[in-house]
């Protein structure tokens, strides 16, 4: 079972920049597709972005749209998550997360298959 790492989370001014990263524990990696997540407190988990094992399909919400570019690196079995221009509102624990089919829908949490624990990220306003 692949194991998934994220990290760069931190405290960041709004209006400031972070990269998230997500390393996989093996190479199957690069047939998986991967997908960020986030919930803020009080919240339930949302959709953030999400990319297909080739990296040609590409999601986001809209709320981030824009600002968040989601990629990988297959070579290196890991995802990214540039964030820019964040705000307040961005304030949640992204969770990266992969899947392993390609039925359903990629902005569901329920059709992914493996997760990281979690990296902090929070938007001082």
């Amino acid at each position: 079972q692949v194991q998934l790492v994220e990290s760069g989370g931190g405290l960041v001014q709004a209006g400031g920049s972070l990269n998230l990263s997500c390393a996989a524990s093996d190479s199957s990696f690069s047939k998986y597709g991967m997908g960020w997540f986030r919930r803020a407190p009080g919240k339930e988990r949302e959709f953030v972005a999400s990319i297909s094992w080739s990296g040609q399909t590409i999601l986001y919400a809209d709320s981030v749209k824009g600002r968040f570019t989601i990629s990988r690196d297959n070579a290196k079995n890991t995802a990214y998550l540039a964030m820019n221009t964040l705000k307040p509102e961005d304030t949640a624990v992204y969770y990266c997360s992969g899947r392993t089919h390609y039925s359903g829908s990629f902005t569901s949490e329920y059709n992914y298959d493996y997760w990281g624990q979690g990296t902090q990220v929070t938007v001082s306003s």
